[in-house]
């Protein structure tokens, strides 16, 4: 099984982009979505932008993220 995290893409050097990732920077390839570009959502799977996906796609599969992680932590409680 795969998890592909959303990021919006904030700057592009090379085949490089930083990301913003639910509030976090990370770094990752685009290699693989060389047409991506700066604004855009990529989901983001062990370091490389592996797809392009619309803003409100990028939103639903974040705010599902959230409730994921606000479970798993009141289950621990």
């Amino acid at each position: 099984m795969c998890l592909a995290i959303p990021a919006k893409i904030v700057t592009i050097e090379g085949s490089i982009a930083k990301v913003d990732m639910m509030g976090n920077e990370r770094v990752v390839s685009i290699d693989l979505v060389p047409e991506a570009g700066i604004g855009e959502y990529v989901l983001v799977h062990a370091g490389f932008a592996i797809g392009i996906i619309d803003d409100q796609s990028a939103k639903e599969t974040e705010e599902l993220l959230l409730e994921v992680a606000d479970a798993y932590a009141r289950e621990g409680e």
